[in-house]
């Protein structure tokens, strides 16, 4: 993929129809500064924490030049034991990876966002023969596993889809792998203590901050 390589319209119309940019400070997907991952360089994930009208975790992995999302309401684990939701939403641009701030009250997502975390990752998924899947059809077979570097996430995981095939409202499963960065009893991370990956500020500074 080309460092310039940019999605096509369509894979951010969803993304765009959602959004008033005169009122929300979130990106628009248009800068040339944002470029995806270079040929042979790992792609970028993130994992924001939203305060939005239900507090949730928004966890996102660089395919294509976009970013595909899930909204964890529990957040990552690091105990293979936990089988955490992950509902899909919009695919959203790559500037989205830097961007912490308040969403305006009336806007689609409503509320404070932090980078809880931010790295790069790699792809694990494999067919039956052992032969390596290309990411984003593994996504599309409803399968991936992807190996995480990240500030605070490290290690295998799988991404699984549980009900819908594209076509409806889709359900995933979100699970951390059993290798030598799994933890048991995993507590969970507490989203109103939580500190950004880029700022070191909580979910209240960032809202302060701004009021």
């Amino acid at each position: 993929m080309s460092p310039k390589h940019r999605p096509s319209a369509h894979a951010l119309k969803e993304y765009h129809r959602r959004r008033d940019f005169s009122r929300t400070e979130e990106p628009r997907g248009e800068s040339e500064d944002a470029a995806a991952a270079a040929p042979g360089e790992p792609p970028s994930f993130v994992v924001q924490i939203h305060d939005a009208t239900a507090l949730h975790f928004d966890f996102r992995l660089e395919v294509d030049g976009v970013l595909r999302s899930w909204a964890v309401p529990k957040g990552p684990s690091a105990d293979p034991q936990d089988r955490r939701l992950a509902m899909p939403t919009e695919d959203h641009p790559l500037e989205y990876r830097a961007f912490e701030g308040v969403i305006a009250p009336g806007e689609y997502g409503a509320g404070t966002v932090i980078v809880w975390d931010e790295g790069t990752y790699r792809n694990l998924s494999e067919d039956r023969h052992g032969e390596e899947v290309p990411f984003a059809e593994a996504l599309d077979a409803g399968h991936a596993s992807f190996w995480l570097d990240g500030r605070k996430l490290h290690g295998g995981f799988a991404l699984t889809r549980i009900r819908g095939d594209g076509s409806g409202r889709e359900a995933w499963l979100l699970v951390k792998r059993a290798d030598r960065r799994a933890r048991a009893d995993d507590g969970g991370t507490d989203p109103h203590r939580a500190r950004s990956a880029r700022t070191g500020r909580t979910l209240r500074q960032v809202a302060g901050s701004t009021s």
